[in-house]
């Protein structure tokens, strides 16, 4: 099976990685996914994890690995220093480091940062799935990743013109595990489970004048008054308006390009389309892991077909 293998793809993240054996086409022939993140590897750790997943897929020796994500960041691998905003998804590979250690060719992709008008900003990762969406098209688009940290991604004539980091999901965390809104937001608590709520607490956010922190303090209260058999769910709410109050800093480039397309899966992404919908856009939801892969591959075909002419 591995004999057609064109190229090792691999989303190195913090917390997990993934490699995919594919052929020229792209076609998965082999899959491995692990919980060995850049968050629990030492520099000297890459080197044997790579190899070990690679001989686990019965991959030739000499087969090339194409890299994105965190194992070009700073405490990574090796640093593949950002390519600065407006940054061309088609020219990524162009600015690929080679790490040492191994023999066999290895390719870390770089991220994306952005420093115009003092709105610093950085990704690794998400570039590789714009690249990813750009090779179906989408080379004038809105892009949203929901996340701990999710990123809105602004990409014109296949640049990406400006980006910005939301820390919406970790606020969450912060706030319903360590303010006193953790005596009333449960611990299980399904933001899902209520849609109603949710939707009325983003319609809250969506409003002129609104202030997320003069706010907050009616989850708590809310929990304290109200009466038997009254419906409330905190947690959608916290999350209505947190989600809420995000896409109302987005919601005119939002009505502007009218849809924003969706990278991801499962309960968070869906409840970002929900308030997207409320917001007066079109969400339109995409595999990311899917378009990790087209991103990566694009890299390695560009990359080899660079080294065989050069």
């Amino acid at each position: 099976m591995t004999a057609s293998a064109f190229a090792a793809l691999v989303d190195w993240g913090t917390s997990n990685l993934r490699i995919w054996l594919v052929d020229s086409q792209g076609a998965v022939l082999g899959e491995r996914q692990s919980p060995e993140g850049m968050g629990s590897l030492d520099k000297a750790a890459y080197p044997a994890v790579l190899e070990g997943h690679l001989s686990a897929l019965g991959a030739p020796s000499d087969l090339p690995v194409v890299v994105a994500g965190m194992a070009g960041a700073r405490t990574g691998w090796r640093e593949a220093p950002y390519v600065e905003t407006p940054a061309p998804l088609v020219g990524l590979f162009q600015h690929a480091v080679q790490p040492e250690g191994v023999n066999r060719p290895v390719y870390i992709l770089p991220g994306v940062c952005q420093r115009e008008g003092g709105a610093f900003d950085v990704m690794r990762g998400e570039e590789t799935q714009l690249a990813g969406a750009l090779e179906q098209g989408l080379d004038n688009a809105l892009f949203c990743l929901p996340g701990t940290h999710s990123k809105w991604a602004l990409v014109e004539n296949g640049q990406v013109k400006r980006f910005s980091t939301v820390m919406t999901g970790e606020l969450f965390n912060l706030i319903s595990r360590q303010s006193i809104l953790r005596l009333s937001v449960p611990e299980d608590g399904d933001a899902e489970a209520d849609p109603d709520i949710f939707d009325a607490a983003v319609d809250q956010a969506l409003q002129p004048g609104f202030a997320l922190t003069s706010v907050l303090f009616s989850i708590r209260a809310e929990s304290l008054l109200a009466g038997q058999g009254a419906k409330v769910n905190p947690a959608a709410r916290l999350s209505g308006l947190l989600i809420g109050a995000e896409i109302a800093a987005i919601r005119d480039d939002l009505l502007r390009h009218g849809k924003a397309y969706l990278i991801g899966t499962g309960k968070l992404t869906r409840l970002y389309a929900r308030a997207i919908t409320k917001a007066g856009g079109e969400p339109v939801l995409l595999d990311g892991g899917l378009l990790v892969r087209r991103g990566l591959l694009a890299s390695a075909l560009s990359l080899f077909d660079h080294e065989f002419k050069d």
